[in-house]
């Protein structure tokens, strides 16, 4: 059973704002969505940040990694500016705080662990710490489907966050392209309860399949209503999408 939102903004506001910023929520929030899905990577000093890209040039013409900065820099960086002059001095988020302006807005998160190279159990670890204390009485009182949903590419962080946290639920990211034939066992090698996956890489039986081995099914990043359609008829629980001004919250 998927207990989550179905229709999900990606990166906070999809093509209306810049992402994975507070803009991008409130532009979310705006557009009538309480679910998101966003990025978080660790600082140099291993403090979690929402950004998607380790090189800092897309998004902020700047120079240099993530990782080549403590945490208290990059929250003073622009990535407004990049998408439109209105969203100039937009930061980087601290990744604490974004969880908690969207918990006590009452946005559902599907937050990706996005780890810099080289760090993806630190990731997974601190991310997975980082959702159950804000969490943490949610999680004693059994109210599961109010904690956010940990998503990752990497295999090695999702099992890092299974040790640090393992009532924090966890889906396995996988990349765009035809699922591997061991998908059930790799999931249920660091406990998944979701398979993410990109919409082109299902059809009907796959989907069918994926259900009956007991898994949730999010897909990304779907943008066509008509695409939405066809993998909800398919059984898809939830999908995220960048046109939130042609998808609303309540398609599914």
């Amino acid at each position: 059973m998927w207990p989550y939102p179905r229709v999900l903004a990606h990166r906070g506001g999809g093509t209306l704002a810049p992402e994975n910023t507070f803009a991008a929520l409130r532009c979310g929030m705006d557009h009538g969505y309480r679910a998101i899905e966003f990025d978080v990577m660790l600082a140099r000093d291993g403090v979690p940040v929402v950004i998607h890209d380790q090189n800092l040039k897309r998004r902020l013409g700047g120079v240099g990694l993530v990782t080549d900065y403590d945490a208290a820099e990059l929250v003073q960086m622009d990535v407004g500016s990049w998408f439109k002059p209105q969203f100039a001095g937009e930061p980087i988020p601290d990744g604490a705080e974004f969880v908690r302006a969207c918990k006590a807005a009452g946005v559902w998160m599907n937050i990706e662990i996005k780890p810099a190279r080289g760090h993806d159990r630190a990731t997974g670890t601190a991310v997975a710490r980082l959702a159950a204390d804000i969490f943490a009485d949610e999680i004693a009182a059994g109210e599961m489907a109010r904690v956010p949903l940990l998503s990752s590419f990497r295999e090695d962080s999702l099992d890092a966050a299974r040790a640090a946290a393992p009532d924090v639920p966890r889906g396995l990211l996988f990349e765009r392209g035809a699922l591997p034939a061991d998908w059930e066992k790799r999931a249920r090698a660091v406990g998944a309860s979701a398979i993410h996956t990109h919409y082109e890489s299902l059809d009907a039986a796959l989907a069918r399949a994926i259900k009956a081995a007991g898994f949730g099914l999010f897909c990304y990043t779907v943008n066509d209503p008509n695409d939405a359609r066809t993998l909800l008829d398919w059984g898809v629980d939830a999908f995220c999408t960048d046109r939130i001004d042609l998808i609303g919250p309540s398609f599914a």
